[in-house]
């Protein structure tokens, strides 16, 4: 309509315009007129005008009457006129008159010549330089009409020069020459196209497709017709159909299926909601995936209960994957939703392993073999596959025994040396570089059998029924050698294996044959048996270990019990090893937006007539390098949609051929696609509410579509209704973009209602519902109106934010506050919120239950009292939606406050609106607005307390509620302006301070650490008020990307006492770190370095790197120890003791350690010990003092050891009494040690004696009783420690002690009475002849003993010569003038009770002159 007003316009302009040239060239003024061919100049109007009528499409139909009318008019006008005088004025006048009409006529043929000319080659350049690809403006959508009717497919396509247009019908090109007459109508207007279907029928219900194409590209469009398929008299009032649905209402779906994410070997659940119960005639549901209808089954469950239809898979696997439909029955046909669910792979046992294979299948079943064939997986484990496995298993088994050896590169294989009449299952396995993946879900089970066998059977009817069977094999019994095979060819040729077939022998006989294949080298006649070992028992056999390259040629013999045929013609050359190559990838893989969650992808088949297996389709995110595999199961469709992508984020897809020699190379990458739903026209406005009323005039207010369509609203479209009337009229040809219009030219008194539609860029959206019938009728009451817009943000679990606009009518007075009211969705029962009116159109409501569904109203009161409630809210779940995002408080690093928000969800046209307190946007002059891809950041210029406050956000032209708020407080601001400081401002941050180190040769090291700095950064190290410049004296280093600080002063001395302070700047950053270097830090440091300048002199020779230190060994021996370095041959080594040498020191050469080894340490060895090594270079010695202190802790460290190897405590009796003691390997006076007894402790009395005896601490107890028995300890005492050794004197062993203590007692006193010779007697005695032999001895023994002497063991008589004298203890025996005889060995014998002993003496007499034997050997 408004196209059709703006064209009325234009004509009335031109012929205004018409009129006025006219007139103008019939003035009466002579003028000197050119011809058409002269040359005129144009005004830029004139050309404009003349552009305009040139380009108009096409002209009224009766513009040539008008022009003439007008024309005419203008005559008539003139010839009222009366200027002139006479005929000749006339005659004058009507010359001028016919030469301007011919002249305006030239002049007007020749501007639009030229104009036309010059909007061609403007027409022309702005085409050139605005050529672009096609593009729809406004895609197809689908269609549903009955059948007989007719459809039409509109769609908008922009594109420069204007491209080519194509129409398809399921993949099909139209061409209406070739329909039916009328079916199908073309037409293509301005960028518009359309196809007319006339008298849709059943075949018409089609997938539609327009394809544009110029120089610059392509563009699709898609769309569904569905044609539904009228009843006929089953339709009826009287219909079962429509008694039925008297009863109940039928159930609707109540949410869409979800795409569902499963992982392999693990359970899913695929759940569809109800908007109520099913009726019985709704409860035969099915499920589909792929098109398949699904049976129940062991892993596979189907359940209804509560509103909830469920799909259950108790194990997943890749070929559960797919697209899922759930197919409820309604009364006119069906009710159907359609979802994909993904199975993942699972995680592998070995990493980087490929994923599993699928869909393994068996073909070409025989008796002794088959053919197994699978999909090759989706998932490379990230190197290429090279191989796979297979496995197979009787069923019932799960004993998996390989089939091949070798991997093959091709996803089919031959199985042979099968069981005839066996069942069983196969699995498949991938490898690649790290190892072999898990296995793939198990065959179907199949049984080896005779394919041939139902051929070799005739089934003869007869007599109602019966049949007659008769086998080739009772006909063919004469047949003995059999027959050669025929037709042998290469039924598959594979880079790993060449599969024959031929012809079973016709006839073939009864008896059951084998055969043995035969090969040759193409052109030699040369035949080898392939199989000698392993009959075949099936026309099939296939040979893996073909030379590649090479031409074989194949011929088989027959074989029965009678014998062998002859063999059968040679096969074909075949040449073995033959690679079968991938497919090529597809090409134009395209994406489109679809959904906040999922895009859509597109792309060619493949050309030339190649069949794919499938695809398998990949995405990754904009700025990673990692592909994600999207679907695990190849689709066969060149159109999928990827959901489950995160919004707002930017992917790139590619797309692989799935094949039998596996994966193509990945397809040419898509554009990256940031994920946004796609741009559609909107739904329809609603809720209409009369919002002001005056006589004539109405205010209508209505709230938005609930979908936007993915982008802006442009602008609404009103239509009203008079109720009197019967047609709608338009209220506005322009949209208006509020949703507030004020509605004139009413009819006071009547009942009006309205309806809308919405219209964005993709187009105008479908028409609302009619609104409530509104009565025109002045509004005079004094209550305001009604509120109007009320919505919620900001929904949280407790709380939510409600906005609404003043009322536009207010009555007697100003609106003074508001009322807000709630209730439950689904509830009547409505609850004043605030007791007391609220002034603000905002208010915070919280407490409120999480889960609840609510609605809400708001009502405005002034003076005069309370009006009507507005329109009630849309409902609203209190409850925080997952991934919902808050204001980001934080500084920028350029120090500035800022709070962000990021929407994903935003659409290209969304906007942030920010406001501060629900009042309205920030003052621009105290904040300022930055926005970049879905993140918005409010940054405040110069914050202060006026920046306090409530911060909102509104993300616009979106279908969900995107909204957010934050309030700055004082205590955050405070933070925030301190942050701010600290990076506008910024120190550079110390890791270490100033820190002096002494270096091995005296130099002292000056050094800080702070935070790793540019390379621009720059120091000044200050000395006592002078800067320092490295010199080899003091040498500075600034090791900037370790942030470090350093000063190395040679010859450190009294001149570098000082402050010491570095200065450091790093761009903005600054900071300055000061040494006090002074006093007493500077004598102690300059001290160490003049120490350690006379260690690094000393040590230029031989010197001790271990100074003297001591050791007690386990042996309770002091070892004194030290080590030298730099040595030389001559080096000598040399120990002193209190500055005397000492000798008894050992020193190894080679490794410089000294030692010096002191075993029983006494008193005397206290005191100074030193060690001196020299040669030629100088001199070194370590000391050691072991005096006082430190030679009490040598002492300690001996009782330590030595109380450490104290022997358990032992018990002796003695002849005194009972001894306790225990032994050690070294003791000294000055271990301390205690006696116990029974925990009280002993001392030395008459009865117990302490003691040690060399290495024995003892306690003796003399004469025991009973009172002596019990518990004895002892304590061992180092000065620091002590160690407690425990004996149990008491029970028998004090009675065994007891006991040989008295037997020792008595063998003591028996010892001590017995008799024994004392002394006196000598070994041997010499005298002469005629002399006096007198000898002498004591002897002792209590009683006094009995004495017998004996000579040469013969008893003495005394008489004569030989007398014996006793005096006491004294016994004296005398022999009177020796001779010869009286030689000879002489004892004494005592005896008495207690014992007896005996001596011995040797006599020898010489003669006289003689020299004894004695004397003469000396």
């Amino acid at each position: 309509m408004g196209t059709r007003t703006f064209f009325q316009h234009r004509e009335e302009e031109q012929k205004e315009e018409r009129q006025q040239s006219l007139h103008m060239t019939s003035t009466t003024s002579k003028k000197k007129f050119k011809t058409s061919d002269e040359e005129e100049t144009f005004t830029l109007s004139e050309l404009s005008i003349a552009a305009a009528l040139a380009l108009a499409s096409e002209k009224p139909p009766d513009y040539k009457l008008k022009r003439e009318a007008a024309i005419l008019e203008l005559e008539q006008r003139g010839q009222k006129r009366v200027r002139f005088g006479n005929d000749m004025e006339k005659l004058e006048k009507e010359v001028i008159r016919n030469c301007r009409l011919l002249r305006v006529r030239a002049d007007r043929k020749a501007l639009r010549r030229k104009a036309v000319e010059k909007a061609r080659e403007e027409k022309e350049l702005v085409e050139l330089r605005a050529g672009r690809a096609p593009m729809f403006w406004i895609p197809l959508r689908v269609h549903a009409v009955w059948e007989r009717m007719e459809v039409t497919l509109v769609c908008t396509v922009l594109g420069s020069p204007p491209p080519r247009v194509t129409w398809f019908k399921n993949g099909a090109r139209i061409d209406p020459r070739l329909a039916p007459a009328g079916k199908y109508r073309l037409r293509n207007a301005f960028g518009t196209l359309s196809l007319h279907i006339g008298r849709c029928s059943m075949e018409d219900s089609a997938e539609y497709s327009v394809e544009v194409k110029n120089q610059y590209g392509e563009a699709y469009s898609f769309a569904t017709v569905l044609v539904r398929q009228h009843y006929g008299k089953e339709s009826g009032f009287d219909s079962e159909i429509y008694r039925r649905s008297l009863l109940a209402r039928e159930a609707d779906f109540a949410f869409s299926l979800k795409p569902l994410f499963a992982r392999e070997k693990e359970p899913f659940t695929l759940s569809c909601y109800f908007s109520s119960d099913l009726l019985e005639h709704q409860r035969d549901i099915s499920w589909f995936r792929d098109g398949e209808l699904l049976q129940d089954s062991p892993c596979r469950k189907f359940q209804y209960q509560d509103q909830e239809a469920s799909l259950t898979v108790s194990c997943a696997y890749k070929e559960d994957e797919g697209f899922y439909s759930i197919r409820v029955p309604t009364l006119d046909g069906h009710k159907e939703q359609t979802t994909y669910v993904f199975v993942r792979d699972a995680a592998a046992e070995t990493a980087g392993a490929p994923g599993s294979p699928l869909n393994v299948k068996c073909h070409d079943i025989n008796k002794d073999c088959l053919i197994v064939s699978w999909v090759p997986p989706s998932d490379n484990g990230g190197s290429p596959i090279l191989g796979y496995y297979v496995e197979r298993c009787d069923a019932g088994s799960e004993d998996w025994v390989p089939c091949n050896e070798a991997p093959v590169r091709t996803c089919r294989l031959p199985v042979l040396g099968l069981a005839a009449g066996r069942t069983y299952r196969f699995r498949v396995k991938a490898l690649n570089k790290a190892g072999i993946g898990l296995p793939s879900k198990s065959s179907e089970p199949v049984t080896t059998h005779d394919p041939s066998e139902s051929r070799r059977v005739t089934v003869i009817p007869y007599d109602g029924g019966r049949t007659i069977e008769i086998s080739k094999d009772d006909l063919e019994g004469h047949i003995k050698i059999p027959l050669p095979p025929t037709n042998v060819h290469a039924s598959e040729v594979r880079e790993d294996y060449v599969a024959l077939a031929w012809d079973e022998p016709d006839p073939r006989g009864r008896e059951p044959l084998n055969y043995y294949v035969e090969k040759s080298i193409a052109g030699s006649n040369a035949w080898q048996m392939v199989n000698l070992d392993m009959p075949v028992n099936s026309p099939r056999f296939a040979l893996f270990d073909l030379v590649k390259g090479k031409s074989y040629c194949f011929r088989v013999r027959s074989v029965n019990k009678y014998g062998i045929s002859e063999p059968s013609q040679p096969s074909e050359p075949i040449t073995a090893g033959a690679k079968l190559a991938p497919l090529p990838p597809p090409s134009q893989v395209l994406a489109f937006r679809d959904t906040k969650t999922s895009v859509v992808l597109q792309w060619d088949k493949l050309k030339d007539g190649l069949e794919p297996l499938g695809y398998y389709i990949y995405c990754r995110e904009s700025g990673t390098e990692e592909w994600q595999t999207v679907n695990n199961k190849p689709v066969t469709c060149t159109k999928f949609t990827v959901p489950g992508l995160q919004p707002g984020k930017e992917y790139v897809f590619c797309v692989k051929t799935v094949s039998e020699a596996g994966l193509s190379e990945s397809s040419p990458e898509t554009d990256p696609i940031v994920v946004r739903p796609a741009i559609a026209c909107p739904s329809a406005p609603r809720g209409f509410v009369l919002l002001n009323c005056g006589k004539t005039d109405m205010t209508i207010g209505w709230k938005p579509p609930k979908r936007k369509g993915g982008t802006k609203i442009l602008g609404y479209f009103l239509d009203q209704h008079d109720a009197s009337e019967p047609d709608w009229h338009e209220v506005n040809i322009q949209p208006i973009p509020q949703r507030v219009c004020k509605v004139s030219n009413l009819e006071a008194g009547h009942l009006y209602e309205f309806r809308a539609r919405a219209v964005n860029m993709a187009g105008v959206g479908k028409v609302s519902e009619p609104s409530d019938l509104f009565k025109c009728e002045e509004w005079t009451m004094p209550e305001p109106g009604p509120p109007y817009d009320v919505r919620s943000t900001e929904v949280k679990d407790t709380s939510l934010m409600l906005h609404w606009e003043a009322p536009l009518y207010t009555g007697a007075g100003p609106v003074t506050g508001y009322y807000v009211d709630v209730c439950e969705e689904g509830s009547e029962q409505w609850t004043q919120i605030n007791k007391q009116p609220i002034a603000s159109t905002h208010l915070k409501v919280s407490d409120l239950e999480t889960g609840k569904s609510l609605i809400f109203r708001v009502r405005a009161l002034n003076k005069a009292g309370i009006g009507p409630p507005s329109l009630p809210s849309d409902p609203v779940v209190v409850k925080t939606k997952p991934g919902t995002n808050e204001i980001e408080l934080g500084v920028d690093e350029e120090g500035f406050i800022y709070m962000a928000f990021e929407a994903p969800e935003k659409n290209d046209s969304s906007e942030f609106i920010w406001s501060k307190d629900y009042e309205g946007p920030p003052d621009s002059e105290r904040v300022r607005t930055e926005e970049k891809g879905n993140r918005s950041k409010l940054i405040l210029k110069e914050p202060s307390e006026k920046d306090l406050g409530t911060y909102s956000v509104e993300v616009t032209d979106v279908d969900d509620d995107i909204s957010a708020s934050r309030t700055l407080t004082q205590e955050d601001l405070d933070k925030l302006l301190k942050r701010s400081h600290e990076i506008r401002n910024p120190l550079i941050k110390l890791i270490s301070g100033w820190n002096i180190d002494v270096l091995e040769k005296g130099e002292v090291r000056l050094w800080l650490e702070v935070e790793k700095l540019s390379p621009a950064a720059e120091l000044h190290l200050i000395f006592n008020a002078k800067e320092l410049t490295s010199t080899p004296t003091h040498k500075i280093n600034f090791v900037r990307e370790k942030g470090l600080v350093e000063l190395i002063i040679q010859n450190f001395c009294d001149d570098d006492k000082g402050m010491y302070t570095a200065q450091l700047q790093d761009g903005k950053a600054k900071n300055q770190f000061t040494l006090d270097l002074l006093d007493e830090r500077f004598d102690k440091v300059l001290e160490e370095a003049r120490a350690k300048r006379r260690e690094w002199k000393k040590k230029q020779g031989p010197h001790f790197i271990e100074n003297l230190k001591w050791k007690v060994t386990e042996n309770c021996e002091v070892l004194l120890t030290c080590k030298a370095a730099n040595l030389k041959k001559d080096t000598s080594f040399q120990w002193f003791f209190n500055k005397k040498a000492r000798t008894g020191g050992v020193f190894d050469q080679q490794t410089g350690i000294g030692t010096l080894r002191i075993k029983k340490i006494t008193k005397a060895d206290e005191g100074q010990y030193k060690a001196v090594v020299s040669d030629d270079r100088g001199e070194d010695d370590t000391q050691l003092d072991l005096t006082k202190g430190a030679f009490e802790d040598l002492l300690k460290e001996l009782c330590r050891i030595s109380a450490l190897s104290a022997t358990p405590l032992k018990i002796q009796p003695t002849a005194e009494g009972i001894k306790i003691y225990t032994d050690v390997k070294y003791y000294t006076d000055y271990m301390k040690t205690t006696w116990y007894h029974l925990e009280k402790r002993l001392e030395s009395r008459d009865r117990l004696k302490t003691g040690s005896t060399g290495n024995q601490i003892w306690l003796h107890i003399l004469n025991p009783t009973e009172a002596d028995k019990g518990k004895y300890t002892l304590e061992l005492f180092d000065g620091k420690d002590s160690r407690k050794l425990t004996t149990d004197l008491s029970g028998q062993a004090f009675e065994d002690a007891l006991a040989e203590h008295r037997r020792l007692k008595e063998a003591a006193v028996a010892e001590k009475c017995r008799a024994r010779v004392v002394q006196g007697l000598p070994d041997v005695a010499t005298i002469m002849e005629d002399k006096t032999l007198c000898l002498t001895c004591c002897v002792s023994g209590d009683p006094y003993p009995e004495i017998t002497w004996f000579k040469n063991e013969k008893v003495i008589v005394f008489k004569d010569r030989y007398k014996m004298d006793v005096k006491g203890s004294v016994v004296t025996i005398t022999i009177d003038k020796v001779c010869n005889e009286d030689t000879g060995k002489y004892s004494i014998y005592v005896k008495n009770k207690y014992g007896s002993e005996t001596g011995q003496v040797t006599i020898s007499v010489y003669k006289h002159g003689e020299i004894p034997i004695g004397v003469e050997a000396e």
